[in-house]
């Protein structure tokens, strides 16, 4: 595998921070608004947003013909299912522990690229992989009491980490000629409706305003996680293979572990520092290339 650029690996880092720092947001906003009110207003948000920085820079809105369904089926993977998924995990067990089950992705990507696509797994690769396994699961055992008694958390951490690892495949195979930021545009913009219209049905209105604090969280998440970090996010798929891009990943969870445990005093468990430890190995495998002999 050829060395990674540092501007890449720059990149990488960013959206380390910013995607692993959000998840004590989601805390904060769904303690007082509705799943779906909370994610349309990230949605929103981040349209306005993408819009913006699209009409600044003169870019282009279009969507290259025959594109369509592949970008609606990327929307639904990537935003629609996750934004409910992970909000609903949130609900039930700690931000932190969330994050775990959503970015089991990498080792979705793994199983799917080799049984589904025939993609070949180097050994260094699978190493990474193992090893990143190994710092997932010193996350989760400390919890297994709170899984046991919230079922519902573990689920949709898991359908979300599942979901966005289709959606990776979906736009990692396209061509998408001629988009930049109307890939994340677009795919924000087709799972706005259904988001928007469950919020409709489903949530009911906030009793009283809320605070300060949430509606900060909200309009943050979508602005900068929500817009830039997806944005960035499919920036890094195109550049770096599959495996790898997915296993990029895998230290975004230690962030927001880290991040919960200081902003809302969520749990620590010893065990992380093997977490800790297990996912600077497996990045290094996946993203620092063999020297040659």
């Amino acid at each position: 595998m050829p060395r990674v650029p540092i501007k890449v690996l720059a990149l990488l880092a960013a959206l380390t921070l910013v995607w692993g720092t959000n998840w004590p947001m989601f805390a904060i906003a769904l303690r007082e608004l509705p799943v779906l009110t909370f994610r349309t207003g990230v949605l929103s948000t981040a349209l306005v947003m993408l819009w913006l920085i699209m009409r600044l820079r003169g870019e282009s809105f279009a969507v290259p013909k025959g594109r369509w369904p592949a970008l609606i089926l990327a929307s639904l993977m990537n935003i629609t299912v996750w934004n409910i998924a992970t909000s609903l995990a949130v609900l039930y067990i700690p931000s932190g522990h969330a994050s775990v089950l959503a970015y089991t992705m990498p080792l979705w990507v793994a199983l799917l690229g080799f049984v589904v696509f025939r993609q070949p797994l180097t050994g260094r690769l699978l190493l990474a992989i193992a090893i990143g396994a190994v710092a997932v699961a010193a996350l989760m055992v400390p919890n297994f009491r709170s899984y046991a008694s919230a079922p519902q958390g573990l689920f949709w951490g898991l359908v979300a980490g599942l979901c966005w690892a289709i959606g990776t495949f979906v736009v990692k195979r396209t061509s998408w000629p001629g988009m930049g930021l109307s890939l994340t545009f677009w795919q924000v913009a087709v799972a706005w409706p259904p988001i928007a219209a469950g919020m409709a049905v489903i949530d009911d209105w906030p009793p009283h305003l809320p605070s300060t604090a949430a509606l900060l969280a909200t309009l943050y998440t979508g602005a900068i996680p929500m817009a830039l970090g997806t944005a960035a996010w499919f920036t890094l798929v195109k550049l770096l293979p599959t495996q790898v891009a997915a296993l990029s990943s895998i230290a975004i969870p230690i962030v927001a572990v880290v991040s919960g445990v200081v902003l809302l005093h969520e749990p620590l468990s010893g065990l992380q520092a093997v977490a800790i430890g297990s996912t600077v190995i497996s990045l290094w495998l996946a993203l620092v290339p063999r020297r040659s002999s």
